[in-house]
């Protein structure tokens, strides 16, 4: 979000389906986001099939005031998570000495997290306006940069 950020959740080992989505995700941050934003807060995930379940879709039609964006299938472009993902993907890779075991890698995780300049995230989702625009004008095709 815009001036902050929560810990980065990392799930613990199996796979994350609509159940877990909604439990460990929706619950406890989207709700709190959406209380704490109010009128400002607009929710944007992507077609992950754990966020398109009849539990997740459920969950979040039953809170009527969270304000859904909701972006074409396949549109990395579009969502500043993925540029976020890559951004710590490549701090990862430029470790000295990467991530062996899966212990280190939520550590690192969690430290390239917390060191990631909240200007990188603010000026990703002040971009969103932008990349609308952008993929409007080139008519859903990939966007050029």
């Amino acid at each position: 979000m815009l001036g902050g950020r929560t810990d980065l959740h990392i799930f613990d080992a199996g796979s994350v389906n609509g159940t877990r989505y909604c439990n460990e995700i929706l619950l406890p941050y989207v709700r709190l986001f959406r209380g704490a934003m109010g009128l400002q807060f607009l929710f944007m995930d992507d077609n992950e099939p754990c966020h398109r379940t009849a539990a997740a879709e459920q969950l979040l039609e039953s809170e009527e005031d969270i304000e859904r964006m909701v972006l074409p299938t396949r549109a990395p472009d579009l969502n500043p998570i993925e540029h976020v993902w890559d951004f710590l993907g490549r701090r990862l890779a430029a470790r000295t000495l990467p991530p062996v075991t899966i212990r280190e890698l939520r550590l690192a995780l969690q430290d390239e997290w917390e060191a990631m300049p909240q200007q990188l995230i603010d000026t990703l989702i002040l971009s969103m306006g932008r990349r609308c625009e952008t993929c409007l004008a080139v008519r859903g095709d990939h966007i050029p940069y």
